[in-house]
């Protein structure tokens, strides 16, 4: 069968994916295939419109970790499955090795998502570290080389949760973010669509303090590649600083956008504490907080629950008002994580399985009920399930 490429184009919000649609059915309006397969050019200036207007609507599905239910997390198989399932964009967290090298990890302890202690010649590396306010201990990625990092391989977080993806327990490596560039750039060629990278950096003030700041090494690896030239990028962080000092460097692209990451409540963002500042997230999420925030980002990425908390029954209660008001500010909404498990549920979609327990139907009945709030994406641990909620 035949694939239909539909250029990209400009949104009221932002850019719209290059489109690869087989026979170029999924996006037509009724009747444009045939026209279409006459192949008349005015068949094919009539396309465009519908296909950019069909795909401006359908919120985004952000890989979290890749597809992190379903493989370990930040490895190249991870982010595979998420690009095979349907995800628009796939998240590397970045944080930084001993010389300077950007890693894909969740964080700087590599306890949970390496084999690190099961190596004995790194077993006098074991330290304890204040990062972000809290005390952390284990074996930390700012203490091992790259050349190091590379003869350890990546294992399950939640081995109990998801046994499944601790099958591949051992089997990849810790991926660069230069690898993991070349990698979607290469899947993006394969299927015939363009997969946007949405990196998180990671403890920017912890790491500017031990003297291996990310920001300028990540936006020289952005310049230094084609593939992040031409397609979509979405920078996180928790932290305000380095969004702004980003924001100050990069000016505005059509295929970049910032996003700042907020949690609830009384918490301050890393930085911010560590200047001494008052500023809360809870702050950040107020209608003059996101006119804030829109000075120097494009996106607002709360938890899932700030959109719609749970009620003492740990149900689904009434929406807030918070993705209004970001729409207000000039602000795209994409909240944080779906999964799929059971535990994670609210309790209106939550079967007799177990806590651990996959419930594919409950979490595509919970992702809908989100979506109907006019979110304009989300992440979540099992992008086919997020695609199946959004629909073909």
């Amino acid at each position: 069968m035949s694939k239909l490429i539909l250029p990209g184009r400009l949104s009221r919000r932002g850019f719209i994916h290059t489109a690869a649609v087989a026979g170029g059915a999924a996006l037509l309006a009724p009747g444009a295939f045939a026209a279409a397969a006459s192949g008349s050019a005015a068949a094919k200036a009539a396309l465009a419109p519908a296909a950019a207007a069909a795909a401006a609507a359908r919120p985004l599905v952000f890989g979290h970790r890749g597809a992190s239910a379903l493989r370990p997390e930040h490895t190249l198989a991870s982010y595979a499955k998420a690009i095979a399932d349907g995800a628009d964009y796939i998240e590397p967290d970045l944080v930084s090795t001993k010389d300077g090298v950007l890693v894909a990890r969740h964080e700087a302890n590599l306890t949970e998502t390496t084999d690190v202690a099961g190596h004995a010649e790194f077993a006098s590396r074991r330290a304890k570290k204040t990062i972000d306010g809290e005390t952390h201990e284990g074996w930390f990625v700012d203490d091992f080389t790259l050349a190091e990092l590379k003869t350890l391989r990546a294992v399950e977080r939640l081995p109990v949760v998801r046994p499944g993806s601790a099958q591949y327990n051992g089997m990849f490596q810790v991926a660069t973010w230069e690898e993991i560039i070349d990698f979607v750039a290469a899947e993006s060629a394969t299927v015939g669509r363009a997969i946007g990278l949405v990196p998180e950096l990671k403890h920017s003030t912890y790491f500017a303090g031990v003297g291996l700041a990310l920001e300028d090494r990540f936006l020289a690896s952005l310049a230094a590649h084609e593939y992040t030239r031409r397609n979509p990028v979405e920078i996180q962080s928790f932290e305000v600083a380095n969004l702004k000092y980003m924001r100050g460097k990069l000016g505005r692209r059509a295929n970049l956008r910032l996003m700042q990451l907020v949690v609830g409540g009384p918490l301050r963002p890393s930085d911010v504490a560590a200047a001494g500042g008052t500023l809360t997230f809870e702050q950040m999420c107020t209608p003059a907080g996101l006119r804030e925030i829109a000075t120097y980002a494009d996106v607002v990425a709360p938890p899932t629950r700030a959109l719609i908390p749970l009620d003492k029954n740990g149900k689904l209660g009434r929406p807030t008002a918070l993705v209004e008001d970001a729409h207000k500010a000039g602000l795209r909404v994409e909240p944080w994580t779906f999964r799929p498990e059971n535990r994670f549920l609210a309790a209106d979609f939550r079967d007799g399985g177990g806590d651990n327990a996959r419930n594919e139907i409950g979490s595509i009945a919970e992702i809908k009920r989100y979506l109907a709030t006019g979110i304009d994406g989300f992440f979540t641990d099992d992008p086919a399930l997020g695609r199946a909620a959004i629909g073909s």
